[in-house]
Order: structure tokens, then sequence, then C-alpha cells
């Protein structure tokens, strides 16, 4: 048998002395979505991801030429340099760097341009930034999950990388499918690693949804690979993971233990996606509804749930049958500044916990920025706080029910509480845009509605009210005035009937139907 490693021995010890009625402050840094990128150069072409490549497209030296080049801490139109990763790391340790129990690490640390690399340079990118952390965090946990950029190589060869974080009991099932449970010694608190990928909707992709006047065609000349279903093997991975979860829930129940959920892609919709396009999904139907009921047979279980893919900074909310809050999902900005669409782009950021280490439950948490125009003028990376939660958005606590009343305030005539969340949105990236109608119906919805059918009827439910078709009873009444304005401004309207065949048009900022 493997001893575990002198790190681990020393995670285990650290809390062998902590009763379950003990109360002890901690915190725990969670980064996701770095997608570094080796190619990023200073002197490339920002419409081809950074790259210097030949200049083979007629007008394309013209578009540079008016256009400021790649800075030394990356642009918002192209994936991370090592640069900026390095510069984070180096922040959460001078920030938060002893004093930390451990490190959230929520996927996607490959570059949106790495599939067509072999495994082995994969495998060398993702060693680079395993040991960057390692170098600054070598008596903490760094705690991954897999992303869908995260390379093409076994999950042994992975866990091999990560061993030196990861307990051998937790090896076992990571060898297998990419996922494992962090039981810790005299403490309530157990971390569940998921494998979203088994969960992910992949459609064919629509080649005109690709393009846009910032994206040339000539950036998607070798679209990446897509596939519209999982292996057969991939599907019967994907079916253990779902029973491993169940017992795993099941089993902390009984032990009375506390949960945090920790995956890369999120359930429900992308708010800043405009409506219900395919695209706008991260899980196939059936998981997501799968996921939504797991979570609502265990929410007394799961004290939080911590997610990164979607690049932007925002939340989630549960409902048991009733419609009453019963559990939350966090979603961690991006540390890379790039998200595919006009407008849809957000500055680094890096996020901060603080919680109860017996109990696992979550206080507050800080949230880092990097103003990235201002790094690269002064080319310097200043790291400083956006925003501290319970502050910034007046809550009384972190609970599913605090996070509701907080998302209804969207709902009212007093537009600054939302004006305050979309400016956090995407990290004050064009903080000064607006989000007006659609746009912050469709954020409401996306927080409010996990559902794919209840999303479409959040959006929709509002203008049959003032039809007089349906009562507006899972709507606030406040949203009537909005959905006057949209069916004049946004061309508001229904479709041919069944779910698919309604759609709401209209046009919003940072609210676009691309594929991340």
């Amino acid at each position: 048998m493997l001893l575990a490693p002198i790190s681990w021995l020393w995670f285990l010890m650290a809390y062998s002395g902590l009763p379950f009625a003990q109360a002890r402050i901690g915190y725990f840094w969670h980064i996701s979505d770095l997608h570094l990128d080796t190619l990023y150069s200073t002197q490339g072409d920002i419409y081809r991801s950074c790259w210097e490549l030949a200049r083979s497209v007629s007008g394309s030296n013209a578009n540079s030429a008016a256009s400021e080049p790649p800075g030394p801490y990356g642009h918002y139109n192209c994936d991370s340099p090592w640069s900026l990763i390095e510069s984070a790391v180096k922040t959460m340790k001078a920030k938060q760097g002893d004093n930390v129990e451990f490190v959230l690490w929520t996927g996607d640390a490959l570059s949106h341009s790495a599939q067509p690399l072999s495994e082995q340079k994969q495998h060398e990118i993702l060693r680079n930034i395993t040991e960057l952390l390692g170098r600054s965090f070598s008596s903490q946990f760094i705690f991954p999950v897999l992303g869908h950029e995260d390379g093409s190589g076994s999950y042994r060869r992975l866990g091999e990388l990560w061993r030196h974080w990861l307990p051998s009991e937790a090896l076992v099932t990571f060898d297998q499918g990419g996922y494992y449970s962090i039981e810790q010694t005299k403490s309530r608190l157990r971390i569940v690693a998921l494998n979203t990928n088994f969960m992910r909707l992949d459609p064919d992709p629509d080649p005109r949804a690709s393009l846009s006047l910032r994206w040339p065609a000539e950036y998607f000349a070798e679209p990446k690979a897509s596939v519209s279903s999982i292996s057969a093997e991939d599907e019967l991975l994907a079916e253990q993971q779902w029973l491993w979860l169940e017992e795993v829930l099941t089993k902390s129940r009984e032990k009375q233990e506390t949960v945090y959920i920790v995956g890369h892609m999120p359930p429900g919709v992308d708010e800043r996606h405009l409506g219900t396009q395919h695209n706008q999904l991260s899980f196939t139907e059936r998981n997501n509804q799968r996921y939504l009921d797991m979570v609502r047979r265990f929410a007394p279980v799961i004290q939080g749930q911590f997610f990164g893919h979607l690049h932007s900074d925002t939340f989630r909310l549960f409902y048991d049958a009733k419609g009453n809050p019963i559990s939350w999902l966090m979603i961690a900005p991006s540390i890379v500044p790039r998200k595919a669409g006009i407008g849809s782009s957000n500055n680094p950021a890096l996020r901060l916990y603080k919680f109860d280490t017996g109990s696992g439950q979550v206080l507050d948490y800080t949230q880092f920025w990097l103003d990235l125009p201002l790094a690269n003028r002064a080319n310097e990376p200043t790291w400083q706080p956006e925003y501290n939660l319970t502050h910034y958005y007046a809550l009384p606590e972190i609970s599913a029910g605090a996070l509701h009343n907080f998302a209804e305030r969207f709902t009212g005539t007093d537009l600054s509480w939302f004006t305050r969340y979309h400016r956090a949105n995407a990290v004050r990236y064009h903080s000064g845009s607006a989000c007006p109608g659609l746009c912050m119906l469709n954020h409401y919805c996306a927080i409010t509605r996990l559902d794919y059918d209840e999303f479409r009827l959040c959006l929709e439910k509002e203008q049959l009210a003032l039809q007089g078709h349906a009562p507006a009873a899972l709507m606030p009444t406040s949203w009537s005035w909005l959905l006057g304005v949209l069916a004049v401004f946004y061309g508001l309207h229904r479709g041919g009937g069944g779910r698919e065949g309604r759609r709401w048009s209209g046009g919003c900022n940072n609210c676009h139907i691309q594929r991340i």
C-alpha cells in the first residue's frame, strides 16, 4: 500500500484536533479557467489569438495596425500568457498564502486552441502550471477538477501528475473517471470533485455562430472537433459517476457530514448568452435534471457548490417543490480575459473564500481583479480587491435564502442592485455598459431557473400574463412594465408550438449566442 504524501499527512494532522463543535475561521482560494496559451506573443495579431503568424489574409495588416497590440499580461481577444498566470499565483501567495486551507482549481488550464497539440505537449503545459501552484502552496492542498479544455490524456496519467495533492483512495476513482472525494479526519466537511465532461452538451458547431465582426473567418479555419454524444465507454463511466455521487452523498448524510460539490461546468444556462439557444447549455437536458434532482434530495448535506466555465461572476439558486430556496452555487470568474463573442470578455479574477473549517459554512468571499489595460500600460500587474460579497450586496449571510432575496431585488424598481451585480459580472469589463430589458431578465431567469423548461417559462411568463392567457404567479409582477417595453423595443414574440419553437428576439449588451 502506498504511503500518503507528507503534505497529505500534514493536512490530516491539521484537522485531527478539531472537534465537530469547534469553529475556526479558515480561507481557501478558488481559481478557474486559466487557459494558458504558450503561443501568445506581444508581437501577435489580436484577431488571430495573439499569435505571431504570417499575414496571409488580405486586410489583416490593416486590422492589426488599427488596433492595439497584445499587452505583456494579455488581451481581451486572447487566451492567457504565462506572465498573467504567474502574476495571479504570486498574488494568491502574497495576499493569503500560508494561512489557507486549500485551493479549488476548477478546470480549463489549457488554451482554447490546445486541442491540436500532441498529448505530450498538453501534459507539459499542465505540468508547468501544476509545478507553479505546488511551489507557491507547498504546505497546502490544491484540489483540481477537469475542464473540457484539459487535454485528451488518460485519467491515470493526470492522477500521477496530481498524486501529491490527492490521497490514495481519491486516486482510485480519479484514475477510473476523473472524479474523487476528499474525506477529512475529525472535520465535518467533505469535498466532492466531479468530472462534468460526462454531463456536457457538445453540439455540432454552427459555423455562422463562430463568426463575428471581431473574429474573422481565418481564425476558425480549423474548428475544434465536436461530437453530439459521448462514447459507449464514457457513457458507462458517466453512469458510474452518478451512482458514486449518490452513494457519497448518502453516506455523508448518514455520517452527518457537510459537502462542497466542486466542478467545472455548472448546470443551467449561461446568463450572458441571450435566450434559449442550444449552445447556451452546458449539460444535456437529462443530466441537467439529474443534477437538480440530486441537489434537491441532499440539500441539507450540501454546504456549497463551486464551479467555473462561464468566465463570469455570478451565482445560481436551487428551489424545492414548494418554491423555497434550498441551496446555492457560486460561479467564479476566470483568470483568462477572453470569452468568445463580442463584448463578452472580462478582466482577470481570483476569489478568496472565508469559511468555518469545522462545518464548512461559507462566511464571505473577497473578489480580486486585475485592471488589464492598466497592467499592460504600466507593465506591472497590480491585483486589487474588487468587492467583498456580504458588504457589496448587503447580505446578512451567505445562504440560499439571502441570495434569493438579493436576486429578487432585480425585479424591483430600484435598478441599482442589478447595476452592482452586472458591474461585477464581467469583472468591470466595460463596466459602464447597460444591460436593460431582456438582458436583465435573462440574468434573473438564469440565476433562479436552472431547469431548462423553467428558464424558458421564466422568459415567457409575463408576456402570457399580459395577454391574459396565464397568471403571473411564478414571476414578480414588477416585470410587467418591463415586458411592455420589451414588446415594443425588442420585438418580443412567441413562435410556433412546442418549447423549442418559442423564442424571445432582441438585443442586449453582454448577451451573445456563442460558444465559450
